[in-house]
């Protein structure tokens, strides 16, 4: 089992004993300092890849939280341990197995016989979840300065291929500076709509459902969904680390982040219950509580979705590098114009039929992933 008091108790001494976190979080011989750095790097890659489009604007946790009322923020515990155990899981058997990308990494858990239909339905659910990311960077655009929404993807997907020539440094960077900003921002909101408008009969409602099994099958699907299509970063990820511990506690910081933030979210988009047919929910609540800060909490979100777009650039260019001559740039260019074509489609009715969709497709890979054993 991941969560161990262990584990909370090595977050507290980090900073407490340099020499005591060394006996915990190290290897013998591995720098305190450089541990916590690739701890860290590896933590911010993670929450940087899951929150997309959907998840920044509030969309997607409306889509498989919020509607539901109590039994969705039991979910997203449920979901919150799911992050932790299956993201660890996923990257340590990347290093165990040696796979060097998503390709090789899906072969051996489907087997080679189904891999190249299951990497063709996954390398078609990426572009469509990017294009829904795009789609939501554009109406970001469109909110804030009133540009075209095309415009505002296309100057997205420009932006995306500049920082992506730097490689894996230009995704970590970004990552790093974006996904604590993200969380700051986060308990603001939180801390402002909590203060004022604060009720625990948002929490504890139960809305009139005709199918309320869809929360507990929901969960999972959602894990599913962004742990498979998270793949194309992962594995190169493990990779790049290749140390366990590293590894572990990333995987947990990670998780622990992602579960804090969509507890918040969900708290914020339960009280607001009438805001939650926007196309961003959460920028609509920071409009109400705080309207001096609407502008940058958009910022804010166009951030969020950007880490994930490059992300996604990143992970397929990797693989696609390997089969095709050409350079980089040129992968980038092609991937974004067939990803800019598909997020035509509204925003919202994007979302709300491709993510569910995609989460049931993606549950067959938890299962996998949950028979294999990682020793």
């Amino acid at each position: 089992m991941l969560v161990c008091t262990s584990d909370f108790y090595a977050l507290f001494v980090i900073f407490q004993s340099e020499s005591v976190f060394s006996r915990i979080w190290c290897k013998r011989g591995t720098r305190p300092m450089k541990h916590l750095k690739q701890v860290w790097q590896v933590a911010t890659v993670y929450v940087g890849t899951i929150v997309g489009a959907g998840f920044a604007t509030g969309r997607e946790i409306v889509e498989f939280f919020s509607q539901f009322g109590l039994p969705g923020l039991l979910g997203i515990l449920l979901a919150g341990y799911l992050f932790i155990y299956f993201g660890y899981k996923m990257m340590i058997l990347t290093v165990r197995i040696q796979a060097r990308d998503y390709f090789e990494y899906n072969r051996w858990l489907f087997g080679r016989r189904f891999s190249g239909l299951v990497n063709g339905i996954f390398f078609c659910m990426l572009f469509g979840v990017t294009a829904v990311m795009l789609a939501g960077a554009g109406e970001v655009f469109f909110q804030q300065y009133g540009l075209p929404k095309f415009t505002g993807m296309v100057l997205t997907a420009v932006l995306s291929i500049i920082v992506m020539s730097w490689g894996f440094k230009g995704l970590s960077i970004v990552n790093m500076v974006i996904v604590p900003t993200m969380l700051l921002f986060n308990l603001l909101l939180a801390f402002l709509v909590l203060r004022h408008s604060f009720s625990w009969d948002y929490v504890l409602e139960i809305p009139q459902q005709p199918k309320m099994w869809r929360t507990i099958v929901l969960p999972f699907a959602y894990v599913a969904l962004n742990l498979s299509l998270a793949q194309p970063v992962f594995v190169p990820l493990a990779k790049e680390v290749k140390e366990p511990l590293v590894i572990k506690h990333g995987a947990f910081l990670g998780g622990a982040l992602l579960t804090i933030i969509l507890i918040l979210s969900h708290l914020i988009l339960v009280t607001f219950s009438e805001l939650q047919a926007e196309g961003i929910p959460t920028a609509a609540v920071m409009k109400q509580v705080a309207p001096f800060l609407g502008g940058l909490y958009l910022l804010i979100i166009f951030g969020e979705i950007f880490t994930s777009i490059i992300g996604n650039a990143y992970g397929l260019e990797r693989q696609l590098h390997r089969h095709v001559r050409v350079s980089s740039v040129t992968i980038y260019i092609f991937f974004f114009i067939g990803a800019l074509a598909i997020a035509q489609f509204e925003y919202a009715k994007l979302l709300s039929l491709l993510y569910p969709l995609f989460g049931y497709l993606s549950v067959l890979f938890l299962l996998l992933l949950f028979i294999k054993k990682t020793d």
